[in-house]
């Protein structure tokens, strides 16, 4: 196991490659990707409670990752057996199918690779010692970059609505340089980029309505 932390990673780095054994067959990491987005997210252990709800969660949610090309992947601190076996248990507690990779992760190299491991949560530990990792989740785009970095306690489930939410927000503003505004949804006014300026703002958002001049809102298209 890796003893030390890699460089901190942080918004914008490139989503270090690696190899690993998955419940759906060995992976390359970059290769994996493709010209996907890709969510990786990291829990403490299997067979724990809340874990179990959050991958049932995201499963039940896949499809709407799918339909914005979104691939998702798994990992927690436990062989593939273990992994194999907790999946059955998931599917059968919260009715989804689970059917994306979880990645085995038991002497946590990946989890060293991205700083999943906890400094804080003394007992979020295995029974050597050995920390777990937390709730980590990594939204990664088509150009391997890191876009979004969440870190939750391993006591607290995530959000699996504000996951989706923050995806549908890089993927808008990408699209159509803008940027969401709090608690914003799909089909909420958006704010004009802050580099997008006079004329070229008017063309490009007919609609504008500038509150200041560094605070402009504007709707989308029905179809975008």
């Amino acid at each position: 196991m890796a003893s030390e932390r890699s460089a901190p990673l942080r918004l914008g780095s490139i989503a270090p490659n690696f190899q690993a054994d998955t419940t759906n067959g060995p992976i390359d990491f970059h290769e994996f990707i493709g010209d996907n987005w890709v969510i990786l997210f990291s829990h403490p252990e299997d067979y724990t409670p809340v874990c179990t709800t959050e991958l049932g969660e995201m499963a039940r949610l896949e499809p709407e990752f799918a339909k914005r090309g979104v691939k998702l992947i798994g990992l927690s601190a436990n062989t593939l057996g273990s992994h194999e076996g907790w999946i059955k248990d998931i599917n059968e507690v919260t009715g989804s199918l689970v059917s994306f990779p979880i990645i085995a992760d038991k002497e946590r190299k990946v989890a060293y690779l991205y700083d999943m491991i906890d400094y804080q949560d003394t007992t979020n530990v295995d029974e050597k010692g050995i920390a777990f990792t937390i709730r980590s989740v990594f939204i990664i785009d088509p150009k391997k970059i890191i876009r979004t970095i969440l870190s939750y306690p391993a006591s607290t489930g995530r959000n699996s609505a504000e996951i989706l939410r923050v995806v549908d927000s890089l993927q808008t503003g990408d699209k159509h340089k803008v940027t969401t505004p709090i608690n914003w949804v799909p089909g909420d006014d958006v704010i004009v980029h802050p580099t997008i300026k006079g004329d070229e703002a008017t063309k490009l958002f007919p609609e504008m309505r500038v509150v200041k001049p560094y605070l402009r809102f504007t709707p989308l298209p029905k179809a975008a």
